[in-house]
């Protein structure tokens, strides 16, 4: 199946030609759309093609909508200019998943849409959950914030289903996409700058429910204080409500689903694969033969004993604390662009580090917190460096992990988490 010219007189402007504005501009041309494209890299703008390089405020009204890469901001904490004009002249700011569910609806296919948010786990749900679709053979496609952008989707019949993962800055730029199974995983604080408090990124994160009707399916972790405040919202609306907890799911024998918190991913992912019709046999096969995701948690090297694992996409202290709870000593390392808080709420875990070695424009600020509390740290400085180093102290203590878990972002010395953790992945396997 392919898509008709569903947009076919429309006008839309897209702006940053990333992981998903390229391919969106691409899918709406396809669609019938004129469309027009800017990004603020030469080096982007270069990758255009054959597009019309034109400013949103250069292509002259009408314009359909703008649709602004998920890491631009359009209000906080600095708007960009050209979304400043886009909502002074009453132009949609839209991510591309609200433009995939439109252009499905406009297709005539009845297709389910799965969304997926939290704070931590939205990845590793939506892939299982897939996996479990794949399993019972049921038609999918998985994309939006994880993998392919969201309107590189194919056109899917009507029982097929999308699985997205949703990230807050997607969920803000929604008008009309209803998600038939929704599931909020957890929340604790994270992009606060972009939406100013934790009050503003709580609210961005139930629009993942929103518009939800009965017939319709809500998930809802149980695990922390931020979910359990939301689901208590959700139980006025007329969406039947899920509530998880990974304390009472089993994933014994799911190898790539280690930790409290992959039972909370399996729970979510095994509730929403019932609600969208799968037999407990297929979901039950599926969570067993999960083969898990890259940059989450993945042991990619053991040489003689000494294991390394690669949790890059740890990118806040909540994250990695997930992982660090797994292990009952190791070797850590950490840094890059801390989040609100640092890493004091990891306190718990720091029993464990045998010794912690610091990278990233944060690495000394959060050597001064484990210092506070008396773990062993060196500020590393470079990814390079801290392998070395953490080789060393494991080898020369006996120690049999060295956990590479920044609870950090990763945009001061790395494109994105997945370049990092293949930086760490080379690093580790040269120094075993």
């Amino acid at each position: 199946m392919s898509f008709a010219p569903v947009f076919a007189g429309r006008r839309f402007s897209v702006l940053g030609l990333g992981k998903a504005g390229l391919p969106a501009a691409h899918a709406l041309r396809q669609m019938g759309a004129e469309v027009f494209v800017w990004d603020d890299s030469a080096d982007s703008r270069a990758k255009a093609g054959d597009f019309t390089l034109k400013l949103p405020r250069e292509i002259g009204l009408p314009l359909d909508a703008l649709v602004l890469s998920p890491g631009i901001p359009h209000r906080l904490p600095v708007p960009h200019p050209e979304a400043v004009w886009a909502l002074a002249e009453q132009i949609p700011i839209l991510t591309d998943a609200e433009l995939l569910y439109r252009a499905v609806r406009c297709s005539g296919s009845k297709a389910r849409f799965a969304g997926i948010t939290g704070t931590n786990g939205k990845s590793t749900t939506t892939a299982l959950l897939a996996h479990i679709l794949h399993v019972a053979g049921v038609p999918h496609a998985a994309g939006a914030n994880l993998g392919p952008a969201a309107l590189a989707l194919p056109l899917l019949p009507d029982d097929g289903v999308y699985v997205l993962e949703m990230s807050s800055y997607m969920l803000e730029r929604l008008e009309t996409l209803k998600f038939d199974v929704a599931a909020m995983l957890n929340l604790s604080p994270d992009h606060i700058d972009r939406h100013g408090d934790m009050a503003g990124y709580a609210a961005a994160k139930r629009e993942i429910f929103a518009r939800q009707d009965v017939g319709d399916t809500a998930v809802i972790g149980m695990d922390d204080d931020g979910a359990r405040a939301m689901a208590v919202c959700l139980r006025e609306q007329a969406a039947q409500v899920v509530e998880i907890s990974g304390a009472a799911f089993d994933t014994h024998g799911a190898a790539a689903l280690p930790g409290t918190h992959n039972a909370q991913n399996a729970a979510a992912a095994s509730a929403m694969a019932r609600a969208l019709g799968v037999g407990e046999a297929a979901i039950a096969e599926g969570i067993a033969t999960y083969p898990g995701l890259p940059h989450r948690q993945a042991e990619i090297a053991n040489i003689a004993g000494l294991r390394f694992i690669n949790d890059s996409k740890a990118t806040n202290a909540d994250a990695a604390s997930r992982a660090m709870g797994c292990y009952e000593r190791f070797v850590w390392i950490a840094g890059g662009v801390g989040k609100e808080g640092g890493i004091e709420s990891l306190a718990p875990f720091f029993s464990r580090i045998s010794k912690a070695f610091l990278i990233g424009q944060d690495g000394a600020a959060f050597a001064k917190t484990l210092s506070a509390h008396g773990v062993a740290n060196d500020v590393a400085g470079t990814l390079e460096r801290a392998v070395q180093l953490a080789t060393a102290h494991a080898r020369a203590t006996g120690t049999e992990i060295v956990l590479f878990s920044p609870a950090a972002a990763s945009f001061d010395q790395f494109k994105n988490f997945e370049q990092r953790g293949d930086a760490f992945t080379a690093l580790a396997r040269e120094a075993a």
